[in-house]
């Protein structure tokens, strides 16, 4: 019985990556030969099994053939005979199908040492085209890598369109494509996850109302950049940085709440009427509906879909906030979230402000509605019904409710009033 590290966690070695975890295959063992040492099997389609000490996760080398469609229809072959090179045959990429012995030698049969060197994602082998999420999983290995050079084949890519062409992607499982989607937008460029889906068409297949923004025309006093998709990707790009905590260069890092909702923020621009173009106005409202859609179809979690509605319906509030009278004010905190939750409340002002800022030669322009708007929520959750009650002892029930709300909007119009001279308003 031999074991090698392999995948993810010698493709990261070389690169100089932080390693997260990592994966092993055994080869020359049974089943029975792993549960004897103490191992324990968590495998159902195929032997993986947990280290008795380690945890880490080992596999029994196998080989896989194709008997249906997806990405669960593989008929699984493991045995003692199954060799190494056998086992990295049937990965993805060159770059994923590296191991390394215990005393420390690459076994690299698939020239995936080189392709990290040219900053190449190449598939190993024509089989490839048998599943489905190796479309996914590429755009998402795009994404986590571009800052490193990376781009995909183009061999690859031809192949990744031959899988859409095919229709394959329809029968991958909303919570897989969700699992995968939901892992790019924690990567550094979460854009590029847009821009390979795109290229091989599998952006319509997945995601026709994002896809749908491409070449709509926005004005160009307010957009630079003009193309609403073009502004979709530079926002997605500005909502991983301003979302990143910590260490900007790790390699997972945004918050994927704050990018789902950068990615659903225009979808109603997608659908304005060609006749009134290049304005979208209402483009905020008339989104809402395209936001549930996708949230329905890809089943995402209600944290990630209540962000995205908001973000889709108030984000222009946001930009006009220092227009806004107190009771606006306090009506934009209210349905916000902002007085009940404050961690959602900023994860919504952060995708609203990669809003702001996802637009070409605009990104480093000050956007102090930011700054204003977490004061307003300070002020307005600082007052209490006990406070109201300390001024007018004698209210009862609903009197004292608007007696809250009298006051807190009181206090907004005093700081709108001290706040008169900041910068203008942001449109769009």
């Amino acid at each position: 019985m031999q074991t090698y590290l392999v995948g993810g966690a010698v493709r990261d070695e070389l690169l100089g990556c932080p390693v997260k975890e990592r994966d092993w295959v055994v080869v020359g063992a049974s089943p029975r030969q792993l549960l004897e040492l103490g191992y324990t099997q968590v495998g159902k389609d195929f032997p993986v099994f947990l280290h008795p000490k380690t945890r880490e996760e080992y596999a029994l080398a196998r080989t896989e053939r194709k008997k249906g469609h997806g990405y669960t229809g593989f008929a699984v072959h493991y045995d003692p005979d199954v060799s190494l090179e056998e086992d990295l045959q049937r990965r993805d990429l060159t770059v994923n199908a590296i191991a390394r012995s215990a005393d420390g030698k690459l076994i690299d049969p698939c020239g995936g040492a080189a392709d990290l060197s040219a900053r190449v994602l190449r598939h190993v082998s024509p089989a490839f085209v048998e599943d489905p999420l190796r479309v996914l999983r590429v755009a998402r290995f795009a994404a986590r890598y571009a800052h490193l050079g990376f781009s995909v084949a183009p061999e690859t890519v031809a192949l990744m369109t031959e899988i859409v062409e095919q229709g394959e992607l329809a029968y991958l499982a909303p919570e897989r494509i969700w699992v995968e989607t939901e892992r790019a937008l924690r990567e550094r460029d979460p854009q590029v996850y847009i821009e390979v889906l795109q290229a091989c068409g599998a952006l319509t297949a997945l995601l026709p109302e994002v896809e749908a923004l491409f070449g709509v025309p926005q004005k160009a006093e307010h957009h630079p950049e003009v193309d609403t998709g073009l502004h979709l990707l530079l926002v997605l790009k500005q909502a991983a940085l301003l979302s990143t905590p910590g260490d900007a260069q790790a390699p997972q890092s945004g918050d994927s709440q704050v990018v789902f909702a950068a990615l659903m923020h225009d979808l109603g621009k997608g659908i304005t009427p060609a006749d009134v173009l290049p304005s979208h106005r209402g483009h905020e409202t008339a989104g809402l509906p395209l936001v549930e859609a996708v949230c329905t179809r890809l089943k995402t979690p209600n944290a990630h879909r209540e962000l995205a509605l908001r973000v889709c319906e108030y984000h222009l509030h946001v930009h006009r906030a220092l227009q806004l009278r107190g009771k606006t004010l306090l009506r934009l905190l209210e349905a916000t979230g902002g007085l009940r939750d404050a961690e959602r409340f900023e994860r919504f002002l952060l995708a609203c402000e990669a809003d702001s800022r996802g637009r070409q030669g605009l990104e480093e322009r000050a956007y102090p509605q930011v700054d204003y708007l977490r004061e307003a929520r300070k002020i307005a959750a600082a007052v209490s019904a006990g406070d109201v009650l300390e001024l007018q002892p004698d209210l009862q029930g609903k009197a004292v409710g608007s007696a809250l709300r009298a006051e807190r909007v009181r206090r907004l119009d005093q700081l709108r009033e001290n706040s008169s001279s900041m910068a203008s308003v942001d449109k769009g």
